[in-house]
């Protein structure tokens, strides 16, 4: 119930959406072909841009609430790492990365592992949000970033003894890494564009 709950709200293509409602056509068609918000951002619109990244974070952030919400599991409580909470956190990412609607085609998930890691447990956020703000700060490379930022939420689950989200939080971090296995080859060969650049 955990994932199918993580899992539909992560499939809505909010990108998509905002971009043919914002008169933009299909964010599929330029860039990285991806439906997150920095492929929304090369289409010129920070408006559409940061709504995108806005709702792209609810869509990770509200299952796990809900999830917390409706088999009463809170931070206090001990959790199974299959239980429900992970599962929809799990599900959350993996909605976004391969919603149904769009044939399994859809984003990295960097955005919705962001609200993913604030709705486990909000140091693991912290961990997360810091981690992308420095990486992003000193190397100006949003891929490079959220993928720091992915790892940082799993080990920080770890030192803060939050076993339950660990696997979770590792798989998706997995997961992440190499859907960004095109921005590894270009980051190998310095070619991977910065922020604010175009693909």
């Amino acid at each position: 119930m955990g994932f199918l709950l993580g899992y539909g709200f992560g499939s809505i293509p909010f990108g998509l959406l905002l971009a043919k409602a914002g008169g933009m056509g299909d964010i599929r068609t330029i860039g990285s072909g991806n439906i997150g918000a920095t492929n929304v951002l090369r289409t010129g619109s920070k408006k559409l841009a940061a709504a995108t990244l806005l709702l792209d974070l609810a869509k990770g952030l509200v299952p796990v609430l809900l999830a917390k919400a409706m088999f009463d599991q809170s931070d206090a409580m001990p959790q199974a790492a299959y239980g429900p909470v992970p599962l929809a956190a799990l599900g959350a990412v993996l909605g976004h990365c391969f919603p149904i609607w769009l044939g399994f085609k859809g984003g990295k998930g960097v955005a919705t592992n962001l609200g993913v890691s604030f709705g486990l447990a909000w140091p693991i956020g912290a961990a997360y949000a810091v981690t992308w703000l420095l990486v992003a700060a000193i190397f100006r490379i949003s891929s490079l970033a959220g993928m720091a930022a992915v790892c940082a939420a799993a080990a920080a689950a770890a030192v803060l003894a939050m076993e339950s989200y660990v696997p979770a939080l590792v798989a998706i971090a997995v997961l992440i890494i190499w859907l960004h296995r095109a921005n590894l080859g270009r980051l190998a060969h310095g070619e991977e564009p910065k922020i604010g650049q175009g693909k």
